[in-house]
């Protein structure tokens, strides 16, 4: 059935003139009725720029490309080796798609309003980049979205993020690679080791931290609650979460960072409590962005194969690679041992 301006009134209690100008933008609207408008609108799929019959399984040349932050390299990383794949023929300016970055900066809101507009655009693909925020609400909420967008044939791909059902995901395998950096450095005879964990709400966080616990247990270490501290993936957080592990605790031998830009944080911290790494405390980041090998000294991290994905990502969004059996694979990454961490001095 189609869906008109008047049942998209209806249902915001305004008139259909309040919903044009709304879509248009054209006219000055109260807010709490914008907000009214454009909830009917999603809730009802309402599609703009002609009828919806004719347009609502039809796709345009854009594809969009949702990332936390564009200018972490973690994420500018796979958006770049998602729009070098994005080309080919089927478009209508020469065989280009138009890439649109859509930087969240974290917040659930956003996610989903840049869902929503890439849904009204009819994009041909959508590709969600990096963790997810771990709320039921919002992951019902997500997964409702990325259902109408690949119901109107909108192809969804999910890169370093876990599975929803109406998507191809390309999981990384954060927990195992957070158990082989934790691993390494027991290995090495570290026993009292400190933690700087990701938010609280993020998939990835979790994972990471939860990859680190198993070696622990593993290996009949202590999980102490205080060597673990909770912060932003940046630089800033590593330095104030270091400074709080060594006063919650003077004697750790190691400090295990969520990333590596939050390493490099840690570093700096360690250094001005007059520290030297790996002498007096090892380092280890996660991600193996391109800096940490140009660390003084180079970062022990986990490379996580960021473009190669992107890539696959890419090619898969546009139909040029086949999806992976059942919809979903897992990217391990790799132990990279180098400069910053080394054995304890007791």
């Amino acid at each position: 059935m189609t869906v008109t301006l008047a049942d998209v009134a209806a249902r915001a209690q305004v008139s259909p003139a309040t919903v044009s100008r709304v879509l248009n933008g054209n006219y000055p609207v109260a807010a709490s009725t914008r907000e009214r408008v454009l909830r009917a609108v999603d809730e009802l799929d309402y599609v703009l720029n002609g009828p919806a019959s004719a347009l609502a399984a039809a796709t345009s040349d854009l594809v969009g490309i949702l990332v936390n932050d564009i200018a972490d390299p973690f994420f500018g990383i796979m958006a770049s080796a998602i729009q070098s794949e994005i080309g080919g023929p089927g478009g209508r300016a020469g065989g280009e798609r138009l890439a649109v970055v859509c930087n969240t900066g974290g917040s659930p809101e956003r996610e989903l309003t840049y869902l929503t507009l890439l849904q009204r655009q009819r994009a041909a693909a959508v590709i969600l980049t990096g963790g997810a925020v771990e709320d039921a609400a919002h992951v019902a909420a997500v997964d409702n979205k990325l259902r109408k967008l690949a119901d109107a044939g909108t192809r969804v791909v999910l890169c370093g993020r876990p599975p929803s059902p109406d998507a191809i995901a390309l999981t990384f395998d954060n927990r195992g690679g957070g158990r082989q950096l934790t691993e390494h450095l027991i290995a090495l005879g570290h026993r009292r080791l400190g933690y700087i964990a990701g938010p609280e709400e993020r998939t990835t966080t979790r994972h990471r931290l939860e990859g680190h616990r198993d070696a622990l247990a593993a290996h009949g270490i202590e999980d102490d609650p205080k060597r673990t501290v909770w912060g932003r993936y940046d630089r800033r957080a590593g330095y104030d979460a270091t400074l709080e592990l060594l006063r919650r605790d003077p004697s750790l031998t190691a400090v295990v960072a969520a990333n590596d830009t939050v390493a490099l944080g840690a570093c700096a911290a360690l250094r001005e409590a007059g520290l030297r790494i790996p002498d007096d405390v090892s380092v280890a980041g996660f991600d193996d962005l391109p800096f940490s090998i140009d660390a003084v000294p180079a970062l022990t991290t986990v490379h996580l194969p960021l473009s190669d994905a992107g890539a696959r990502a890419g090619r898969i969004a546009m139909g040029r690679e086949e999806p992976p059996p059942g919809g979903i694979a897992t990217v391990h990454g790799e132990l990279m041992v180098r400069g910053s961490t080394g054995a304890p001095r007791e």
